[in-house]
């Protein structure tokens, strides 16, 4: 059973979530609020899995909320849940360490699908959000200087992260590579040791920024 927490400062689509995933078999709504100004204390006494989150909402916003709980917890998976897709905004939750990015026109078979990959150790976006995210930090790469840190990594940690980087989930990086989940954790726990980062967000920007697949 999956734990969700839900911030959505707009009550019918608080209350359509709310039902949405309480109707699913696996999945548990534990707390729903207009904002995330208690999100550190929510948490503690809640122990959600995982939190959807709405960016634009009153007193205190979704990324401010999401770098409050971060502060503190790294654990809990956090998905963006919000009408916008601009680069900004896209590139300031994941830098803060959101987990996914989905825009709120998804389908709901597809919001459920999204929720049981993050949970899973995926990092689900909206097709178009991952094209901006490559783009992005496309735009942020520099050349190499000549005294840039080699990584060590190999070749196929160096294949999972370039998957990693192109949106993949756990489950699909298994069937690229034909290997196991497993394995796959494995490989991605190797890579955030050798990139010296803790999680997806993080890995991908390094990756970049250090031209690791020229």
């Amino acid at each position: 059973m999956i734990k969700i927490l839900v911030y959505e400062d707009n009550p019918q689509l608080r209350e359509g979530l709310t039902l949405l995933l309480g109707g699913s078999e696996n999945l548990k709504v534990v707390g729903a609020f207009a904002n995330p100004a208690n999100i550190v204390s929510d948490c503690a006494s809640l122990a959600p899995d995982l939190i959807l989150m709405d960016i634009d909402m009153p007193e205190v916003n979704g990324i401010e909320g999401l770098k409050r709980l971060r502060e503190v917890n790294c654990s809990i998976k956090v998905l963006m849940l919000t009408v916008f897709d601009d680069n900004q905004r896209v590139f300031e939750a994941l830098r803060s360490g959101a987990n996914g990015y989905i825009l709120k026109k998804t389908p709901p078979a597809k919001l459920l699908e999204y929720i049981n990959d993050a949970n899973s150790g995926g990092a689900p976006m909206s097709s178009t959000i991952a094209t901006q995210v490559l783009q992005m930090f496309s735009s942020f790469s520099t050349p190499p200087a000549e005294n840039e840190e080699d990584y060590n990594l190999s070749e196929r940690e160096t294949q999972v992260l370039q998957l990693l980087v192109n949106g993949y989930s756990y489950k699909m990086i298994a069937s690229e590579m034909f290997i196991s989940i497993d394995t796959v954790r494995s490989h991605i726990k190797k890579i955030y040791e050798k990139l010296h980062v803790n999680s997806k967000s993080e890995a991908v920007a390094k990756a970049f920024k250090g031209n690791l697949f020229r």
